[in-house]
């Protein structure tokens, strides 16, 4: 994977794929020999970020160039007179000037005006790109770049700007030695081919960088359809602990909300309706509970037939679970009745809700899933199981926690295996909110 750029790149990881990348195979001896006598070429560069400038020196350094760097903007144009760049590397957004300004002003020296000027930025704009050219810019870079295409593009501006004063020379020696022309003539057909054999390789090099592109594009999006699939089936707590891989996949919460719906003589409507006529009735009500669902805040454990399992309070600790499950719960029986109006069979919920605690989490190795044990979950099971038709019934711990809010009637005892004789409550209606008195 080539290395990209930002200001903000880490140093060991850059001097680590420094190592493996063959443009780095020469020893520092030479690399010290290279800045010395600048090999191939001067280049200035000229960026506001400490970071970059020192990565890219560093880096062109270790290609075989002599590389100068100024940091604020009021200073480039003297840096450029004083050191008389080969090529210069200009951020476009410094600070006032900004990178188009100083362009401006150095094209406007005739000592400084035939050397490229690459733009660096951030932006893609189209407009960003046409002011750049419209200034005098010879090419244009975004950032992040991959060090690869930075090298690419400076050789090939270098040995078109190197040719080209190797050609003004010679013209200039031959017309001052004879008068005659004919080696200009073969000097500028000389230049045509180059320019024609770079113009060749830096559209290879625009084809690769379209090409790496749209496959990081594919990749990105067939990530996304991946992560979205996992989210549909596990909460994003979860996934992200997958993801790091850190910790146990099951975890003690000290007080949840668990509810349990089952849809009322189903079995009866099933044997009178088509299967497929079946499913599609069951996925539009169990649609309109997933809604829910997220309107709530709340987590959907699974459904196992007819029934459905909804938690609240977990993957993620949060207070108030308990109302949101029982106004979950409210809503449930309102929209229930909605489908009742559409079918001749009249459908009614049994809904039963306890709060304790539980162990939530992911096991198995293939096709795992979220879920839930605990005696807290059994016995909302009991709750739903014994319960009756269109009625909400929650046990005495949940009653507890929203007598405040609601009102309920006593449903008596039942019996629940394992644990005896259990108080039980039924859901009839929100308390009226006190009006707020006017203040005198």
């Amino acid at each position: 994977m080539p290395l990209l750029l930002t200001s903000q790149v880490d140093s060991q990881r850059y001097r680590a794929v420094q190592s493996q990348q063959a443009i780095y195979s020469n020893a520092s001896l030479q690399m010290e020999k290279n800045q010395a006598d600048g090999a191939k070429g001067s280049i200035l560069v000229i960026d506001d970020a400490p970071e970059v400038i020192r990565l890219l020196s560093e880096f062109l350094v270790g290609s075989g160039y002599k590389v100068y760097s100024v940091a604020q903007s009021n200073q480039a144009l003297l840096a450029a007179l004083t050191h008389k760049p080969d090529l210069i590397l200009l951020d476009a957004h410094m600070p006032d000037p900004d990178g188009y300004a100083i362009c401006q002003l150095l094209k406007q020296r005739s000592e400084l005006r035939q050397i490229p000027v690459i733009f660096m930025s951030v932006s893609e704009e189209k407009w960003d790109k046409v002011r750049a050219f419209s200034v005098g810019g010879a090419d244009y870079v975004t950032k992040p770049f991959w060090f690869e295409e930075v090298l690419a593009r400076v050789n090939s501006h270098m040995t078109n700007y190197k040719l080209q004063q190797r050609l003004r020379t010679q013209t200039q020696r031959a017309l001052s030695a004879s008068g005659q022309s004919p080696l200009l003539a073969d000097l500028q057909r000389t230049l045509r081919r180059q320019t024609e054999i770079l113009k060749r390789q830096n559209q290879r090099l625009q084809q690769e960088i379209h090409e790496r592109q749209q496959a990081e594009q594919a990749l990105l999006q067939e990530k996304q359809k991946s992560e979205q699939l996992l989210l549909n089936i596990l909460p994003k707590a979860i996934v992200d602990q997958l993801k790091q891989f850190e910790g146990s996949l099951a975890e003690r919460f000290d007080e949840a909300t668990i509810m349990f719906a089952d849809i009322v003589n189903f079995t009866p409507l099933a044997a009178k309706v088509v299967p497929l006529e079946l499913v599609n009735l069951l996925n539009q009500i169990f649609s309109t509970f997933d809604r829910l669902v997220d309107q709530y805040g709340l987590e959907k454990i699974k459904t196992i037939g007819d029934a459905y399992m909804v938690a609240g309070g977990l993957p993620i600790a949060r207070a108030g679970h308990t109302e949101a499950v029982m106004e979950m719960a409210i809503a449930m029986q309102e929209a229930i009745g909605t489908f009742t109006r559409e079918h001749e069979e009249p459908l009614q919920l049994r809904i039963g809700i306890n709060t304790g605690a539980v162990v939530a989490g992911v096991i198995g190795i293939r096709k795992f899933s979220y879920d839930l044990w605990g005696d807290a979950v059994n016995i909302a099971s009991r709750m739903e199981a014994q319960g009756i038709p269109g009625k909400i019934q929650i046990t005495e711990h949940t009653y507890q926690k929203l007598k405040h809010k609601y009102v309920f009637e006593p449903g008596g005892e039942i019996q629940i295996k394992g644990r005896g004789l259990m108080p039980i409550y039924h859901f009839v209606q929100r308390k009226s909110q006190p009006k707020s008195q006017p203040k005198s």
